[in-house]
């Protein structure tokens, strides 16, 4: 509680000062780093007046106990021998990978009984402040940069909910490419107690014009969303909203879905959508929606929803590609054969490296890679095997 106090009133810029000091005094800690990842998720990178002071360097991410302690999300203690040990502790937010916090204190104070616990708990209450800290001061945004954003990614992470989000019922993680250029993907999700709501969308192209495209399309779709209309509304406000603006110009290519938390049931509404693959049991396969029209390429399109299921065990992965104007014919069709083993690797994967893998088979698979693409991987857990399940009512009803 004196760390979370400690934490709360400190300036936005100086809450690793503030945990500095306290740790010296509650735990006799020696120093105190924080190293956060960086947006293209390649390295772990001091927080600026760690780096002004104790020279600490990034660190690769896939390198060192660092390295280990984030990719595993488990606490690890190096040394111990000695006189002094450090403990490298992930900071995580709901399932948002933010880096790793690094202590290092006596050995005695090391392997004291819950001393890791009460550390892991620190490092998790640092997450919760640097979310709120993130809002008054550049200083985080900043280390997380290995090289200047474009403005239209510098727009995209503005407004995008992060790359992951956990539940009891489900666990998502997100990855896109090019991090620092990008700017017309489209993620969303929202977080109730009966219920998931998700919207991917393809990317409409590079620049600063797909920014504005996809932060308009996004902004309609919250709008819709906390207005307290259904899929088909938020859909149809959307479309309203692009084709308002562009007069049918600039679509988005969407796919809207709620998931029942306690069920499994899915409502969907399929604007043109990015392709969706499902993993159960042994088998891979794509789900074949049925694709209604782009949002904002015609005036008062109308929406209707689907509804499928999911299983506790699935795993959902979506594939959104740029669909720019100057998107060569025939590349969907390599790009679809591309993708279906790129989803199958993901097998024995960790949802939360699950996307990133996808990337990297696709890139390995030649002529396939789209220049953007946004990747999410949905793993579904449900409520246990004792969960009510219902069949849907609509004569349309699909089961995924």
């Amino acid at each position: 509680m004196t760390t979370e106090r400690a934490l709360r009133g400190a300036p936005p810029h100086r809450l690793l000062d503030s945990l500095r000091v306290n740790l010296a005094r509650h735990v006799a800690a020696l120093s105190v780093d924080l190293l956060l990842v960086d947006y293209g998720l390649t390295s772990l990178r001091p927080v600026e007046p760690v780096q002004a002071r104790t020279g600490v360097q990034h660190v690769a991410l896939g390198s060192g106990p660092a390295g280990r302690a984030f990719a595993t999300q488990q606490p690890y203690l190096s040394g111990g021998d000695g006189p002094t040990a450090t403990a490298f502790l992930p900071v995580t937010v709901r399932g948002e990978r933010c880096g790793v916090l690094v202590v290092v204190l006596p050995s005695d104070r090391a392997t004291t009984p819950g001393s890791i616990e009460d550390l892991v708990h620190i490092a998790e209450t640092l997450g919760h402040a640097l979310r709120v800290a993130d809002r008054h001061t550049d200083l985080y945004r900043r280390t997380r940069r290995t090289r200047p954003l474009s403005v239209a990614a510098e727009m995209q992470w503005g407004v995008l909910p992060g790359r992951s989000c956990t539940g009891a019922e489900f666990d998502l993680h997100a990855y896109w490419e090019p991090s620092y250029t990008s700017g017309g993907h489209v993620l969303d999700w929202c977080v109730t107690e009966e219920e998931l709501t998700l919207v991917v969308a393809n990317g409409t192209g590079p620049g600063t014009r797909s920014a504005l495209v996809s932060n308009l399309a996004l902004n309609a779709l919250r709008n819709a969303r906390r207005a307290g209309l259904d899929l088909v509304g938020q859909a149809s406000l959307t479309d309203q909203a692009l084709y308002g603006q562009h007069r049918g110009e600039r679509s988005l290519s969407a796919l809207l879905l709620s998931f029942a938390r306690p069920t499994g049931e899915v409502r969907v509404v399929d604007a043109g959508s990015p392709t969706v693959w499902r993993l159960r049991g042994g088998v891979t396969e794509r789900i074949e929606l049925e694709r209604q029209l782009p949002l904002g390429m015609f005036e008062d399109t109308v929406y209707a929803t689907q509804r499928l299921s999911v299983l506790p065990g699935d795993r959902l992965v979506f594939v959104a590609c740029d669909q720019g104007e100057d998107t060569p014919d025939g590349d969907d069709d390599a790009l679809d054969r591309s993708v279906g083993p790129a989803v199958d690797r993901t097998r024995n994967v960790p949802g939360r490296d699950a996307p990133q893998t996808v990337v990297r088979a696709l890139r390995e698979a030649p002529g396939t890679m789209p220049d953007h693409v946004l990747v999410l991987c949905l793993d579904w857990h449900g409520r246990g095997p004792g969960a009510e399940r219902r069949e849907p009512a609509d004569e349309d009803a699909r089961t995924i």
